[in-house]
């Protein structure tokens, strides 16, 4: 009996020291809402790059800087001349030429600026490398004067071989193949028959002509020595199949003669000797006759229908107002 009660007191005993036990561990353990260390991301580190990288959506403590792009050029871009935002330079826009733009342009090259007197009185012109020297009854040339850039103009010719008559100044001879191209284009036959002429080539055809019908119509029909706008070297004879490639008025009348007064200023020519002018000039109507003087004035000049002595007297007036 007694040794029941012992052995049952020792159990007793013992559950009551394993649930003590129990009770401290469970008083000093650490609580469960400490924070838990997050297990390491099983995703590759991005490596560095050069280029910024897109901030997370909290936003970066530092702000990130961004490149400063230059703005570029569209290739619809118009040029105008004027520095692009990279720095180059676009080629200008061409604008037409005012009227006070071309009076500007030949104030220099006004008929009483460019002269000189000779010995016998004569007035010499002085302005000879000028597209814009005025060559006529009263302003001469000098027996010694030669263009420098004479040069044969690739169009067709009403005359086979080498001629000195086939050139002209190189910036007038480059305009003429233009005219050319833009006549072949449009079906215009036209054929080159006289350009330049030196002053003695020029004295021996005054004096034919003189011989041949008189000194007074072939100062009509022919000019002087050193009258002559051949001598300049801007100046070309055209003719067509349906004149006979003849110098002759009824050219004038031709689908050639008619398409060539029409288009000649666009390529920088003017005709030379109007109908109706003659006291101006001095000399018959030619429609044959194309002198280069430039597009610009060209254009001014065919658009008004007036000759190149009345259109400087114009220029002058306006200049010396």
């Amino acid at each position: 009996m007694n040794k029941r009660i012992v052995f049952s007191a020792a159990i007793g005993i013992i559950a009551i020291g394993v649930l003590w036990s129990k009770a401290e561990a469970l008083t000093h353990s650490k609580p469960e809402t400490a924070p838990i260390v997050a297990s390491p991301s099983t995703k590759p580190t991005p490596k560095p790059s050069p280029e910024p990288s897109v901030a997370p959506s909290g936003g970066p403590t530092e702000p990130t800087k961004q490149p400063i792009e230059e703005p570029s050029v569209k290739p619809t871009d118009k040029p105008t001349g004027k520095p692009t935002p990279t720095g180059n330079i676009n080629p200008p826009v061409k604008q037409p030429v005012k009227p006070a733009d071309i009076t500007a342009l030949l104030a220099a090259n006004l008929p009483e600026l460019n002269f000189k007197k000779d010995s016998d009185g004569k007035i010499i012109v002085t302005n000879t490398s000028s597209n814009y020297i005025l060559v006529n009854k009263k302003r001469m040339l000098s027996s010694t004067y030669v263009p420098k850039d004479l040069t044969v103009p690739n169009v067709p010719f009403s005359f086979s071989g080498s001629s000195p008559k086939k050139q002209m100044r190189r910036e007038a001879a480059l305009a003429l193949e233009s005219l050319f191209k833009a006549a072949k284009k449009d079906k215009i036959d036209l054929k080159a028959v006289s350009g330049y002429r030196s002053y003695a080539t020029q004295k021996s055809i005054f004096q034919s002509n003189s011989d041949k019908k008189g000194e007074e119509v072939a100062n009509r029909t022919s000019a002087r020595p050193g009258q002559s706008e051949h001598q300049t070297g801007l100046a070309m004879d055209v003719s067509s199949a349906s004149a006979g490639y003849d110098l002759v008025e009824k050219f004038g009348e031709t689908t050639e003669g008619k398409w060539l007064a029409k288009h000649a200023a666009e390529h920088g020519f003017i005709i030379r000797f109007l109908k109706g002018k003659e006291s101006i000039t001095g000399y018959s109507y030619e429609p044959w006759h194309i002198r280069y003087i430039g597009k610009e004035v060209a254009k001014d000049i065919t658009n008004k229908k007036v000759t190149l002595e009345q259109y400087f007297d114009t220029i002058s007036a306006t200049v010396n107002k």
